[in-house]
């Protein structure tokens, strides 16, 4: 053999037959079918999951830089760190929490029952009897983060609970408006 190629076996002479114009389509639309899959479908995940990240930023950053109060419970966390142990049954329960270098807040308001508020008050260690009929010790302040007004109607009264570092102190504000159904406020606050 000088320099010729081995017959292919099956073909006379070493020839290939020309391939069909179908084969030839249907092969280049296979090689493009694999190319978008390997290509396109990585790139679409990319795309989707930007976009997700992207949405799921500006949910928290709405989350955490509004002002006011948010419907719902405070996590399980912030109620053991701040001890505040809402009661069951509460509702109409909101809340709201700022963390800054010097003092961390956790604004909760909540409606319950007389049996609820007693319960409340009890597993933060104080009673009842703690509360000072016309006290408001919530200040101008925290009120203006919440949007708290305690000028309307009701028979208020309110109580500071102290307690030494790195416990919360909290301040408790109830509304008594509503016989049998009192409307609390508290402001737990510590030092990190």
């Amino acid at each position: 053999m000088t320099g010729e190629f081995p017959q292919q076996a099956g073909f006379p002479d070493g020839a290939r037959p020309a391939e069909g114009r179908r084969h030839v389509i249907r092969r280049r639309a296979l090689t493009l079918l694999i190319i978008v899959l390997l290509i396109g479908i990585p790139a679409g995940y990319l795309v989707i999951s930007a976009n997700q990240s992207r949405a799921s930023g500006k949910d928290k950053e709405a989350k955490y830089s509004a002002t006011g109060l948010t419907e719902g419970w405070p996590s399980k966390l912030q109620r053991r760190l701040y001890q505040v142990p809402v009661p069951h049954p509460a509702w109409w329960v909101a809340y709201y929490e700022t963390n800054n270098w010097k003092t961390s807040r956790l604004y909760v308001e909540f409606e319950t029952t007389d049996a609820g508020l007693s319960a409340f008050l009890t597993s933060m260690g104080v009673q009842p009897d703690d509360l000072k009929p016309g006290d408001i010790p919530i200040g101008e302040r925290d009120r203006d983060v919440t949007g708290w007004t305690f000028d309307g109607p009701g028979t208020w009264s309110g109580l500071v609970h102290e307690q030494k570092d790195p416990a919360p102190t909290h301040e408790v504000v109830v509304n008594h408006d509503k016989p049998g159904y009192p409307r609390v406020y508290v402001v737990s606050r510590t030092v990190p």
